[in-house]
């Protein structure tokens, strides 16, 4: 037999040894992280062409696809995850009549019963799932619909109707159509007891309270069976400013960039990074982010970053004048719809989520003080509904009354350009602390 042709077969055999290895190591993986779905690009403010290494805007999401996230309807009202082998409900028509509008949901109280008895697909052994969980079902192919929209209009949610099915707020009892907030068993006990959730219709991770002015809180809710190792971390420190994830596949910087930075910039600094001798370094991607954050170190002490000690992180000044901790860049565009769509990037907290709810005389009732727009945690409720206040920049001349609105571990997105001092005051319905010079921490394959 030729040389050549000898030792070319070897170099094939061991090149499939290799990839068989590799292959195996990542379907034994314990907490695969799913792909955003996120295919498009964007600059500071709309859609691009897909940038190449060394050009602007090079290393977001669209660069980086992550694994493709597959399902398989199981055809009896369960749909089961590929990917992490998770196996959810599909719908969340929970009283099977053939709608989803504010009677399928359920308060936090009511909720956690329900689950003991729940048996879809002839299954008993359905929970309620962790954040993480329920966070791997999230589709950053979605666009952010106005809190105040009145009609979907083609609008995406962030989740695959393909698979799902999905509605947003039931308008006719009073919700907005953003109110579709589904609960986890992940609980924030900080400034207030909160319940985190993923809102499919607006694509974030914010903690609710269960109540809302006296009333119990309503939540949507897709419960979850199998592979109860999801979710958890294996963290290795390798010596050389890098942690390894064994769970997930992923290496780290040990400690962050020690500065905030515009999404720009931040893409910029994962191309030029050469931490333990690797070029290959970019921006998380949003689920990818989400997957360090500890929740439960913050669960009963939110004096702690909500990240595993081994880790380095910059501690910063809040906007209440507080030592605390940074905010994160994803590479993800947290889309939202109408022309110019891609000026916010998502962002994780690892510190305080604020929110600036200044106080407003109650009507009618002397010198009272009510909270300015939602109570903490919440929104008001009008009917049947969770109605909020119209959306503002909180500009007023009333003194900022800061809280922790949505807890350490929350994701939203801030604006990737611009002067945050704009924004001092806050954004949105709760006031949402807005940055822009966000702190940035990368990521890589193993």
């Amino acid at each position: 037999m030729n040389k050549k042709y000898i030792i070319l077969l070897m170099a094939l055999s061991i090149l499939g040894s290799a990839y068989t290895i590799n292959r195996q190591s990542k379907d034994n993986l314990k907490y695969p992280i799913v792909g955003t779905n996120q295919s498009k690009a964007f600059d500071n403010k709309k859609e691009i062409k897909l940038p190449k290494e060394g050009d602007s805007f090079y290393g977001q999401n669209a660069n980086f696809l992550g694994n493709t996230p597959k399902y398989k309807d199981n055809g009896d009202g369960t749909v089961t995850d590929l990917v992490t082998g998770l196996m959810w409900q599909k719908s969340l028509d929970h009283n099977g009549d053939g709608k989803i509008d504010v009677k399928d949901k359920l308060s936090y109280k009511d909720l956690l019963k329900q689950v003991k008895k729940e048996n879809t697909g002839g299954y008993t052994d359905w929970r309620l799932p962790t954040i993480k969980e329920l966070y791997s079902l999230i589709m950053f192919s979605g666009q952010d619909i106005n809190p105040q929209a009145k009609s979907v209009n083609g609008n995406q949610p962030f989740i695959n109707t393909d698979y799902f099915d999905f509605a947003y707020g039931d308008t006719d009892a009073g919700e907005r159509l953003i109110d579709q907030q589904c609960a986890t068993s992940t609980i924030y006990y900080g400034e207030q007891e909160l319940v985190f959730g993923v809102n499919f219709a607006d694509g974030r991770i914010k903690g609710y309270g269960k109540k809302l002015r006296n009333k119990e809180k309503l939540f949507g809710y897709f419960l979850v069976r199998g592979n109860a190792d999801y979710g958890t971390n294996d963290f290795k420190d390798n010596g050389d400013g890098t942690i390894s994830d064994i769970n997930t596949g992923l290496m780290w910087m040990k400690a962050d960039s020690k500065k905030g930075m515009n999404w720009e910039e931040a893409l910029k600094y994962a191309q030029e990074n050469t931490t333990g001798n690797h070029s290959d370094w970019r921006l998380p991607d949003a689920k990818e982010l989400e997957s360090i954050v500890d929740y439960e170190r913050v669960a009963k002490n939110d004096d702690h970053p909500a990240i595993d000690p081994i880790f380095e992180i910059s501690s910063i000044q809040n906007e209440r004048g507080e030592k605390d901790f940074a905010f994160y860049w994803s590479n993800t565009t947290h889309e939202r719809s109408g022309r110019n769509g891609g000026g916010t990037a998502v962002y994780v907290a690892f510190g305080k989520s604020l929110g600036n709810m200044p106080a407003r005389p109650e009507r009618g009732n002397g010198n009272g003080q009510r909270p300015m727009g939602p109570p903490p945690g919440g929104r008001p409720p009008q009917g049947q509904g969770q109605q909020g206040p119209p959306m503002r920049q909180n500009n007023s001349n009333q003194s900022p009354n800061w809280i922790d609105i949505h807890g350490a571990g929350s994701q939203r997105s801030d604006p990737k350009s611009g002067d945050s001092s704009k924004y001092k005051n806050g954004r949105g319905p709760q006031g949402d602390a807005i940055r822009i010079n966000n702190y940035v921490r990368l990521v890589r394959n193993i």
